[in-house]
């Protein structure tokens, strides 16, 4: 099993468990169907572990929907 998923730094990072199991799951499939990793070095690791460490790296996250451009905005300044 991956280290990452024994720790809770990853259910943290993302927001808990079924969380986590979505974004795992969608970041699968889509490596699946062709997307390129987001991460250097994918030589030797398997998919699930591309996508650990996509998320441990924050090249992708879960979409809640609560960042709009104002929020942008603001914490731009």
């Amino acid at each position: 099993m991956i280290d990452e998923f024994k720790s809770e730094a990853i259910i943290k990072k993302v927001g808990g468990r079924f969380k986590l199991t979505a974004l795992v799951q969608k970041r699968l499939g889509e490596l699946l169907r062709g997307s390129r990793p987001l991460i250097e070095n994918t030589e030797g690791k398997t998919m699930l572990e591309i996508v650990v460490q996509e998320i441990m790296q924050d090249k992708i996250a879960i979409d809640d929907g609560l960042t709009t451009e104002a929020t942008k905005n603001t914490e731009k300044n």
